[in-house]
């Protein structure tokens, strides 16, 4: 077959620009298209279905621009063809009014990305074509990204048993850093007696505590250890991506849905999906959830027909569940199907004792990624550490690790290392150190201001590790006026 040399040359040969091929029987049209979007596209023209047929057998095309009314097959009837055939290239069909009705009705047959109404604004036309390439572009991401995780699953599959082992070890139980007596041992006991039952787990817990490494650690203690273990936050997207995320879509179920997407309960399957954040949830997901869960099926977006699944559901959040049933935010039959057994991770404030082994290990592999090998902890900043409240538990332990490492110079990581607050971390806990860290509720003004000043001296000093002449400097004090007031205190190293 051959083809007009006008019809098929585009109009900027550069292998950097996206392809557009316009398809139109009238020149005139051709032209003005041409020169709206030459500058940001290669372009290539066509008169009709079957030249543009022939093109796209021999030019891979990102979008085309399709009228309606040509000789021999409408524009709706072509991009259907184009839809089978290269699904991957953005549709785009122009027409006047009077044709909007038979466009209208193939919209989702054809799969048309946008229909625009002539007489068309360059400008228009323009925004159009680039928010179709980009559309293609995130399209693809996502389609290479999904191949990488289902490659990934089949990796994790096929892995020997001693590789397998070697997963379960890095991520059991035992793994989890906490001290002799911890009342960690509790939940871990809880959690490891559970994980061979193949019942769904609620972890409660503020944020911050471990709750992912939990489940996980139940996943890979459980009969379905070879499977995959999948996470979604339900608190990062909303509800209708959501959805599509973790029960999948139909190609042609909504605009940009270019092929079928398996959810992750399909990709999860003979394995174990962690949803974090579920107190974050809509009443009309939980719906949708529910239903999951009672049938062991899921309905993808668009889709006519179940698919059956077969994981195992850990949940997961910060929220009261119980209080927010009661006030009508969380479906009370969901909650029980969720929790068939509720595990609570308590938070660091009252589990002290695992403040330190726990900084000794983030130190560790903190300072691994930072590439500070060897750093230590001192006992003074273990102190602090200890000393500190922690409302953001790990997380904000971790950080403020590697906040010190990464402004801290030398392998020994001092208490001067630590941000502010955790070196007046006493007094903001209302704890008690060795001169009563809060400021006392009753006795006279000296009395309540000579608390004061000792958790000022005391801060500053730790700030300085222990220089006495820089300490003093910054008081504005004398050296000896400064080791007097420390005498008083009672402040020693």
């Amino acid at each position: 077959m051959s083809f007009p040399e006008s019809a098929v040359t585009p109009s900027t040969l550069s292998d950097d620009l996206p392809t557009v091929l316009v398809v139109d029987d009238e020149v005139r049209s051709q032209d003005a298209m041409r020169r709206t979007l030459d500058e940001d596209f290669t372009v290539f023209t066509a008169s009709s279905a079957e030249e543009a047929r022939g093109l796209l057998e021999r030019q891979p095309v990102s979008v085309i621009l399709c009228d309606q009314r040509m000789p021999g097959m409408s524009g709706v009837a072509f991009l259907k063809e184009v839809r089978e055939h290269w699904p991957d290239t953005v549709r785009i069909v122009i027409s006047g009014y009077t044709d909007s009705e038979d466009i209208i009705a193939g919209i989702n047959e054809a799969g048309i990305y946008q229909y625009i109404l002539k007489p068309w604004a360059p400008d228009h036309l323009l925004e159009s074509v680039r928010n179709a390439v980009e559309t293609q572009t995130l399209q693809r991401q996502t389609s290479r990204l999904d191949l990488e995780l289902r490659t990934s699953t089949r990796v994790l599959r096929q892995r020997t048993a001693a590789q397998m082992a070697q997963a379960r070890s890095h991520f059991g139980f035992d793994r989890m850093v906490r001290a002799p007596g911890s009342p960690l041992d509790l939940v871990c006991a809880m959690a490891e007696r559970t994980a061979r039952y193949d019942i769904p787990v609620l972890v409660l817990g503020e944020s911050g505590t471990g709750k992912e490494l939990l489940a996980r650690a139940i996943h890979y203690a459980s009969p379905r250890h070879t499977g995959p273990f999948v996470v979604e936050n339900c608190a990062a997207i909303p509800d209708s991506l959501l959805e599509s995320e973790l029960f999948g879509h139909k190609r042609g179920a909504f605009t940009g849905a270019f092929e079928d997407h398996p959810g992750l309960f399909q990709r999860a399957s003979g394995g174990t999906v962690f949803l974090d954040e579920i107190g974050e949830t809509t009443p009309a997901f939980q719906v949708k959830l529910l239903r999951v869960l009672q049938e062991g099926e899921v309905r993808p977006v668009g889709g006519a027909r179940p698919v059956p699944v077969d994981v195992r559901v850990i949940a997961a959040t910060h929220r009261q569940l119980e209080q927010r049933v009661r006030e009508g935010l969380f479906r009370e039959d969901l909650y029980y199907r969720l929790a068939g057994i509720s595990i609570t991770v308590p938070p660091l404030r009252d589990r002290v004792a695992d403040i330190a082994p726990i900084a000794r290990q983030l130190l560790v592999d903190v300072a691994q990624e930072l590439g500070h090998p060897g750093a230590t902890l001192p006992d003074d900043a273990l102190a602090c550490l200890v000393a500190y409240p922690w409302p953001g538990n790990i997380r904000e332990l971790r950080n403020e690790i590697a906040r010190a490492l990464a402004l801290h110079d030398g392998h020994e990581l001092s208490a001067a290392a630590f941000s502010g607050r955790v070196l007046q971390g006493r007094a903001a806990g209302g704890g008690a150190d060795d001169l009563g860290a809060a400021v006392p509720q009753s006795g006279t003004l000296g009395e309540r201001l000579d608390v004061i000043e000792a958790m000022v001296l005391r801060e500053t000093l730790l700030r300085h590790r222990w220089n006495k002449t820089r300490a003093a400097q910054e008081l504005g004090l004398s050296r000896v006026g400064l080791r007097a007031k420390m005498q008083r205190f009672g402040l020693e190293k």
